[in-house]
């Protein structure tokens, strides 16, 4: 690939195939292709596995942010199509479906479709005129970022003719199929390591329901060989104390927080912000590496709040809203991995206070160390910590990987697009 002039970028590319000079065409939307709206769909009107696909937003949220071919959940036979004088949008090249009404515009998500379609009236579709190849328009359409031109007010929404207003430069149909083809090859290789992803992580969650005794059994369902005796318990006090070291001299001054999703990190990488005022952390709790920090504020990914491991590597502080515990006597890659299951939450659930304020999970300090805690032998908590820490890092590899190739992917966007 050639790398162009300064002077010369205003109609081309920065990055470029060789053999191709000729500048880009800067053309309306609405010229090389025109939108067309949903329109509602009765919910008994929905299902089936055959006929014409109907796609709604939710149709969207598969796994990832990457613009890939749409997969219908609902499908319209002909005698509803007749019944209900419902017309099929028919992309005579291709197009691209996207959110039209919302928040779900704020998402920029973008598929791409093919064959005849309904929509709902929550979605617009694009279509290519004959002059488009096909995942060149659809990698445009991502480079876009057509959130920017929606209407925003109450409820943020797109009207047709300011989509096909929208000016945008073109190549000639040669130089598209190149930079298509390109992006389709990388598309596919994001997408295949996104599927490994995914796998790994669903492998987790079944090792995490098969390694623990489910509550009230003596032994998992899956052992390592050579492990055959009950498993003992023992109370969340015999093996752990509460932090209650507070930063008196300030010495500390990085604020950590406890994310039910992402772990313990740094509170300005999580809130991009400081929520807390550097200069009153004298009351706030002093973390070690390898402390325990239950967070009481619940979440879809925590019910119950989460209990997670500080491996930053490096000590920090917390408010004292979350309690704070460092452990003796067990594996911390063990224990830390019984905190990823649902087992515990029993307990919880069990043993809280009522009367919480809806947004965290009280529960008292006398009460939270009675919690039980499932206790195999030191070998056994060292084989299984071992087997998740070596999971997780296989995890964090491939996620890695699948974060580099899409800022890759995001360079190569911003290059190769004028």
């Amino acid at each position: 690939m050639a790398k162009i002039d300064d002077s010369v970028k205003k109609k081309v590319p920065e990055l470029r195939f060789p053999g191709f000079t000729d500048d880009w065409e800067e053309r309306k939307l609405g010229e090389v292709g025109k939108t067309k709206s949903g329109i509602g769909f009765p919910d008994a009107q929905q299902g089936g596995k055959q006929g014409t696909p109907f796609y709604k937003v939710s149709d969207m949220n598969n796994p990832g942010n990457e613009v890939v071919m749409m997969n219908a959940n609902n499908y319209a036979s002909d005698s509803q199509l007749k019944e209900n004088k419902w017309n099929p949008i028919n992309p005579q090249n291709s197009g691209v479906v996207f959110a039209k009404v919302g928040a779900a515009i704020f998402l920029d998500r973008k598929r791409i479709v093919d064959t005849s379609f309904l929509i709902d009236n929550n979605m617009m579709s694009y279509l290519f005129d004959s002059s488009w190849n096909r995942y060149f328009g659809k990698t445009l359409f991502e480079k876009l970022r057509l959130s920017r031109f929606a209407q925003v007010g109450a409820l943020p929404s797109f009207n047709g003719s300011d989509v096909e207003d929208i000016k945008v430069m073109i190549p000639e149909e040669s130089e598209q199929k190149m930079i298509g083809d390109m992006f389709e090859k990388l598309d596919d290789i994001i997408a295949l390591h996104q599927r490994k992803l995914d796998l790994l992580k669903e492998q987790k969650k079944g090792y995490l329901q098969k390694m623990f005794p489910k509550n009230g059994a003596k032994v998992p369902e899956l052992r390592f060989a050579g492990f055959a005796d009950d498993w003992e318990q023992r109370k969340l006090g015999d093996i752990s104390y509460k932090v209650k070291e507070k930063n008196k001299t300030g010495e500390f001054t990085e604020t950590l927080t406890n994310s039910a999703e992402y772990g313990i990190i740094n509170q300005r990488d999580f809130f991009d912000k400081d929520i807390s005022n550097a200069k009153n952390l004298t009351g706030y709790y002093v973390v070690k590496n390898d402390d325990f920090v239950y967070n009481p504020r619940i979440s879809n990914f925590a019910p119950v709040g989460p209990i997670k491991r500080n491996k930053l590597g490096r000590t920090g502080v917390m408010s004292p809203l979350y309690y704070v515990f460092r452990t003796h006597d067990i594996d911390k890659n063990y224990f830390e991995k019984y905190f990823d299951t649902v087992y515990w939450h029993r307990f919880m659930e069990l043993n809280g206070d009522s009367g919480a304020r809806a947004d965290r999970f009280a529960i008292k300090d006398s009460v939270f160390v009675e919690m039980p805690i499932p206790y195999p032998t030191m070998d056994e908590q060292q084989k299984i910590g071992s087997f998740f820490k070596q999971l997780d890092d296989t995890i964090a590899l491939h996620q890695c990987k699948l974060d580099l190739l899409k800022e890759q992917k995001k360079g190569f966007l911003q290059k190769m697009f004028v």
